[in-house]
């Protein structure tokens, strides 16, 4: 029986993700995540934040290198994976990262001209009139691949 290993983390892609393939074809797209937390010390707001490595296989690598952006918010839910090497010395090293099995993407704000309302407008029109709306539409996005 395998040991519990799950990791849940939100926050916000701190550069855009690196999409790449293995000599046998497989897609990886690495990205780092910024996790805020705030919390009270001493009757004083502190601030804290996180960085995290986070890798994605197959499908759901491509998707994330093209959709993802420095900046975007996720959702990441995935697995601890510890890398354990020596250097030329012999001193080891050790790095932690997560294998992301299913990434959510937040709904992104953009700042629109009144240009833009309206095509968007015209674009909600037109997927109301296929059976769709935008909502339908950020939850297949924010679904697993």
């Amino acid at each position: 029986m395998n040991n519990l290993n799950s990791v849940l983390i939100e926050g916000n892609l701190v550069r855009d993700p690196e999409l790449s393939y293995t000599p046998k074809g497989t897609a990886v797209c690495k990205f780092s995540v910024a996790c805020h937390r705030a919390f009270k010390q001493d009757e004083q707001l502190q601030k804290e934040v996180s960085y995290f490595e986070v890798s994605t296989w197959t499908r759901l690598a491509e998707v994330c290198g093209e959709y993802l952006k420095k900046g975007r918010g996720v959702r990441v839910v995935g697995r601890l994976k510890q890398d354990r090497w020596a250097d030329a010395d012999g001193k080891p090293h050790s790095r932690l990262f997560i294998v992301a099995e299913h990434v959510e993407f937040k709904p992104q704000v953009k700042k629109q001209d009144e240009d833009s309302r309206e095509g968007e407008e015209k674009a909600e029109e037109g997927a109301e009139e296929a059976g769709t709306t935008p909502a339908d539409q950020e939850e297949k996005e924010a679904a697993s691949f």
